[in-house]
């Protein structure tokens, strides 16, 4: 069996090659071989290679940047999902495809449920929004996993932000009054690799660990878990301080809920999903062996 993955170079990506391997022929073209902005090169590679399995782990990632290249951001986050799924209908086969957080509002403090409407407050949200609705409406066979703060040790992400800083400095302000679960890419892929050999019905589920913090908590943890993991840091957990989102602007909004409740997808899949702090700890040791 052929498996395209999409935006194989990136974290999610990288780690879905690790985990699909044993499932079939993994292809993960690089942007040289497929520009995935341009739909006639996207229709193209798939006539010519006809992948019977397709794992879009592709997206337009930048969140402020994506409100001054909106049509960008619409092309990768919603045309390229339509696209693919028109592909997996006519052919029969599965798409899997990843959602974010940033499509709901981010108002109150209940965890969000798949069923929750929708309320997207920046382009990103509105374009990752769009693409979700354009797999489920194509009809095709689908998964769509509906994750948060994604990070990795691979990449740009805000555990090595973090780890840079608190390399040069002694001091540091995080916000803390936006309230998720920091969710390794390793994690991603492995659900992914279950939900397929378990032949997963399709759907919408939230995935996540177990648990919930602010950025604030989880600076203060990467810095306390580094250290205990013998990291040389200018800095110690209890210097890093606590201030509002509205101390610290940014083009685009974010929302200040972005707890999700994976309670379906355990059930679905018979699993108990880990703590978020557990899961640190492993991308952390990984990080500071490399």
């Amino acid at each position: 069996m052929k498996i395209l993955i999409t935006g194989g170079n990136g974290q999610v990506g990288f780690e879905l090659q690790r985990q699909l391997c044993l499932l079939g022929e993994v292809l993960a073209p690089r942007r040289q071989e497929l520009d995935l902005a341009d739909p006639q090169a996207v229709d193209a590679w798939l006539d010519e290679h006809r992948p019977a399995l397709i794992v879009n782990a592709a997206a337009y990632t930048a969140v402020d940047q994506a409100e001054s290249e909106p049509d960008l951001a619409r092309r990768l986050n919603a045309g390229l999902p339509a696209q693919l799924a028109t592909y997996c209908l006519e052919q029969g086969c599965q798409l899997v495809h990843y959602s974010s957080d940033y499509v709901y509002p981010g108002t109150g403090e209940a965890p969000w449920q798949e069923d929750s409407a929708p309320g997207p407050l920046s382009v990103y949200g509105q374009t990752k929004r769009d693409g979700d609705l354009a797999v489920i409406g194509s009809g095709c066979r689908h998964l769509i996993f509906r994750t948060s703060w994604v990070y990795s040790a691979r990449g740009h992400n805000f555990m090595k932000t973090m780890l840079r800083l608190g390399r040069e400095r002694d001091a540091l302000e995080v916000v803390s009054d936006q309230v998720g679960a920091p969710t390794p890419a390793r994690l991603i892929a492995q659900v992914t690799a279950l939900a397929l050999e378990r032949q997963l019905a399709d759907g919408l589920y939230h995935l996540a660990p177990r648990g919930e913090t602010s950025w604030h908590g989880v600076a203060r943890e990467i810095f306390r878990q580094a250290s205990a993991q013998d990291a040389q840091l200018a800095i110690r957990p209890e210097r890093v301080a606590a201030i509002a989102t509205r101390d610290y602007p940014t083009p685009a909004q974010r929302p200040l809920n972005s707890r999700l409740c994976c309670q379906e997808l355990e059930r679905a899949l018979g699993i108990t999903l880990p703590n978020w702090q557990e899961q640190l700890a492993l991308t952390l040791a990984e990080q500071l062996d490399s």
